[in-house]
């Protein structure tokens, strides 16, 4: 799995303030701690301030100026989302596009003018999360369809089947859902379609630190067998991110060796 940090939060009130007053030193220092801890590619979740296209602008920028790492513009502004497109000299990915009909006519369009990966999420046109594998599968087809309809090659695209919270009345079985409708993609759309994750959302919401940290160094290796590509996390969950490498590395086709691990 491709570890993909989730820490460029603008809900941070450091960074919010850094971003604030374009202040590049405390994003800098951050995206390098998250490189350092593993992170093979930075999300930026530019959060209220996508509101103003030119701060997205001024976060890829500050980051790219510190890190060859791809990243991931997460926003729902597509205003937003094509600032910072224009603003990277390097490997940018569209985080996301749903079903619903003003992503699909503002944002989706971006990923064929420019040539970048997308991320599609399993929602419903209404942004509600299927409850189910197949509900989840029938809108991966749809959304596929939408993004050949655009020009997008398939390559491209990016799934992102919806973890839910544990603590949804449903949500652990939703979850054993997900894992089943990452390994029944490839089949269904007829290519190995790539796939991405958001550990955070397993344990969204009030609960005890530890058995949060438990929830995810259990259920990533369980995401990594359903073959997943992507896992997008809080690098700075150490063991967590030992779990993903050493997931990783048992996976691999090439010959293990103690160091890599």
């Amino acid at each position: 799995m491709f570890i993909v940090a989730d820490n460029i939060q603008i809900t941070n009130k450091l960074l919010e303030k850094a971003v604030r007053k374009e202040d590049p030193y405390p994003i800098q220092q951050l995206v390098k701690k998250c490189e350092s801890a593993g992170a093979e590619a930075i999300d930026i979740n530019s959060g209220p301030v996508s509101q103003n296209p030119g701060k997205m602008a001024f976060l890829v920028q500050v980051i790219q100026d510190v890190t060859d790492l791809p990243v991931l513009l997460d926003s729902a502004n597509p205003k937003a989302i094509e600032a910072g497109l224009k603003a990277s000299n390097k490997t940018a990915i569209i985080n996301g596009v749903s079903l619903e009909p003003v992503k699909l006519e503002s944002i989706l369009p971006l990923a064929k003018e420019y040539g970048t990966d997308i991320i599609g999420y399993l929602l419903n046109p209404d942004s509600s999360v299927p409850p189910d594998m197949t509900g989840r599968l029938n809108v991966a087809v749809e959304l596929f369809e939408k993004c050949l309809d655009a020009g997008i090659d398939t390559e491209k695209l990016i799934i992102d089947p919806i973890v839910a919270p544990v603590i949804w009345q449903d949500g652990n079985i939703q979850d054993m859902e997900v894992l089943n409708v990452i390994r029944q993609l490839p089949d269904l759309l007829g290519f190995p379609v790539r796939t991405i994750a958001g550990l955070s959302n397993l344990t969204t919401g009030k609960g005890i630190k530890e058995k949060k940290l438990l929830l995810e160094r259990t259920y990533l290796p369980m995401l990594a067998a359903s073959g997943l590509n992507y896992i997008l996390m809080n690098v700075f969950h150490l063991e967590s991110v030992k779990t993903a490498v050493a997931c990783r590395e048992l996976m691999s086709n090439g010959i293990f060796t103690w160091e890599s691990v």
